[in-house]
């Protein structure tokens, strides 16, 4: 008779451990994820590919690259992108995203001193704009006519 109360409390004990593993399994399988969080920065080519950039100018010629930057923080972003170059902002536009979204816009500039240039590209996050989050460059071999 005790063999058969040990095992009726083991059976109960071994029935609990298993129901107690079903629900933290169903509990891990239904709460998402939160992934890394991050925003994709990059410039293509007028072709939409990161190839052919506007690299060899001369002087007044009219360089375009496609500017993309892709939220993937897990909330709403406010960014401001820049783009200068020697430190001298050429443009600027304020963006805002919401997660997961993805926003490609050209950006356009004109070749004007001669020389190696160095065209940066900087996104700021959240009006932060002492410190870029996100930066890129390309460059320029800027010629005589």
């Amino acid at each position: 008779m005790a063999i058969k109360k040990i095992d009726k409390i083991l059976s109960i004990i071994l029935i609990l451990t298993i129901i107690t593993a079903l629900a933290m399994v169903i509990y891990v399988i239904v709460t998402p994820k939160r992934g890394e969080e991050f925003t994709e920065f990059y410039i293509l080519g007028t072709g939409g590919k990161a190839a052919d950039y506007p690299t060899n100018l001369s002087i007044g010629e009219k360089g375009e690259v496609i500017v993309g930057v892709v939220n993937h923080e897990y909330e709403d972003v406010s960014y401001l992108f820049r783009a200068e170059i020697e430190n001298r902002s050429i443009g600027e536009k304020g963006l805002q995203l919401v997660h997961n979204e993805t926003l490609e816009f050209p950006f356009l500039f004109t070749a004007e001193e001669v020389g190696r240039k160095k065209l940066e590209f900087k996104l700021f996050k959240e009006n932060i704009t002492n410190e870029s989050y996100r930066d890129l460059h390309l460059w320029l071999d800027i010629n005589a006519l």
